[in-house]
């Protein structure tokens, strides 16, 4: 006999029940950290505001505690928040926290190979590879600071033919700083009008809008569902081939004309690691391509985000660009470019720049971990292998170590006396074992770019910023800047 309309929803009623309280038995007996109670499939993706995965998972602290856990799908991701948990993770139990998590967004198309999220022993040889040639300054005919004076002169160049005009910065800055890495890795730089260069530079931005947008957030949280839902977070895998593509084609040229005894660029030192260790597949092709991939990365958009960050920042508060134009003038002068062992004697300057970092928090929820084993963790047990989200922006505005965490402030980098100290919350670049590899690299970057342009220019916004507008999104993966224009005026 047939069951009637209604009878049919009992029923449904009762199996969702039946199987909520099973799943929810199941949650429960596990000694996890506590958090919000996930639903079957779906896990806590309902508990998140769409669109604002960072600020939900900063709302779930003041209820769970600086150690929860939520569920993305089925998968648990134990989220550690403010500076004293995040450096006993990172820091104190290196080890422990030192796997790469998952970023269903690329993990696909990474298949973990390339720098940054590989595991084990790949990554172990890749990043000691990486980290040997980074620091290599004699690469080629020019040291890595010469490279990145050479592009800062270039990039102002640029920002002079506009004619104090007002204008949106974003592809002259991103040029500019991805020529710096593409001189690295390529041994060259690309003009700013080269049309192949444009096309490079708009796929890495939509790779990265894509992977923060509120479909990118969806894949991350739910990549069981969301791989049959169609969106654009089914262009990043098509974006990703591309710009691979495009690497292989300057790999070929490399190739082509490749002195074992002469390297020119990170793809010939690549070339070479692998003659050398022919057995070892750490050291294959797909490897190269990725570790290079990864290069652009975390050295192009996440660079440029900040200067661009930095430039709203200084706009903001005249009074720190006068600070900034004394001391660079004081220091630097106007007849010669500024270098990098300028930074010591200007402890202003570094300060700003390392407050930037601090305030913008350009890459919020970092990029996931892992734990390597079982793991007791403050009570509570993590088993090998769960993803693990330590929130960098929570370090960066931990209130019981500053003073005014949400405040643009340089004194949070400078004693008593004017000189630059360091601050405990100073993590842009992670902490421990998976700190950025190109740490140094970017600080450089951001050092000789910024100085370089204050030295040469008053910057001017079209129209006035408040402390609203120099806000960070806290959106999705990074936190990339609002959309403004603004003129470089000419100081000399």
């Amino acid at each position: 006999m047939a069951l009637s309309w209604f009878e049919s929803v009992v029923l449904v009623l009762i199996l969702l029940s039946f199987i909520y309280s099973t799943w929810n038995s199941i949650y429960r007996r596990r000694n996890l950290p506590p958090g919000p109670t996930p639903l079957p499939i779906v896990g806590n993706v309902l508990h998140i505001k769409r669109g604002e995965m960072v600020k939900s998972l900063m709302e779930f602290k003041k209820k769970y505690g600086s150690v929860y856990t939520v569920y993305f799908g089925h998968y648990p991701t134990v989220v550690l928040c403010g500076y004293d948990t995040v450096k006993e993770a990172l820091i104190d139990r290196a080890e422990d926290f030192g796997g790469r998590g998952r970023l269903p967004t690329i993990d696909t198309f990474v298949k973990s190979h390339g720098i940054v999220f590989s595991n084990g022993e790949r990554w172990k040889d890749l990043r000691r590879f990486s980290l040997t040639i980074l620091r290599n300054f004699g690469m080629g005919k020019k040291t890595i600071e010469e490279r990145i004076q050479e592009e800062a002169q270039f990039l102002t160049a640029e920002f002079r033919m506009q004619n104090k005009q007002f204008i949106d910065p974003t592809k002259f800055v991103v040029q500019g700083v991805a020529n710096v890495i593409c001189s690295i890795v390529f041994g060259d730089r690309f003009e700013y009008s080269n049309d192949s260069f444009q096309k490079l530079l708009g796929m890495f931005s939509s790779v990265f809008q894509d992977m923060s947008s509120s479909w990118g957030q969806m894949q991350d949280m739910m990549p069981s569902v969301m791989q049959f839902i169609p969106g654009p977070h089914k262009r990043i895998n098509k974006s990703l081939e591309k710009l691979t593509d495009f690497i292989k084609e300057r790999v070929k040229m490399n190739e082509e004309t490749f002195d074992p005894n002469s390297p020119r660029d990170f793809i010939d030192c690549f070339l070479i690691k692998q003659l050398q260790e022919k057995d070892n597949p750490n050291f294959d092709r797909y490897n190269m391509l990725m570790s290079i991939l990864n290069l652009f990365f975390a050295g192009t958009e996440t660079v440029s985000s900040t200067l661009r960050h930095g430039f709203m920042i200084i706009m903001r508060y005249p009074e720190v660009q006068a600070k900034l134009h004394e001391e660079i003038d004081r220091v630097v002068g106007e007849s010669r470019v500024p270098n990098i062992d300028d930074r010591s004697k200007m402890p202003y300057t570094d300060a700003v720049i390392h407050e930037i970092q601090r305030f913008v928090d350009i890459l919020p929820v970092n990029v996931p971990h892992a734990t390597t084993k079982d793991v007791n963790f403050k009570g509570y047990s993590i088993p090998k292998g769960t993803d693990v989200y330590p929130l960098l922006c929570s370090v960066h505005q931990d209130p019981t170590k500053l003073a005014n965490p949400y405040k643009f402030d340089p004194n949070n980098f400078l004693d008593n006396k004017g000189g630059f100290k360091k601050h405990v919350t100073f993590m842009p670049f992670s902490a421990g074992k998976r700190v950025c590899v190109g740490e140094g690299l970017a600080k450089m970057e951001l050092f000789i770019f910024l100085t370089t342009l204050l030295q040469n220019f008053r910057f001017a916004p079209e129209t006035p910023f408040t402390d609203k507008d120099i806000e960070p999104l806290m959106a999705g993966f990074s936190n990339v800047p609002k959309f403004y224009r603004m003129a470089f005026v000419p100081r000399v």
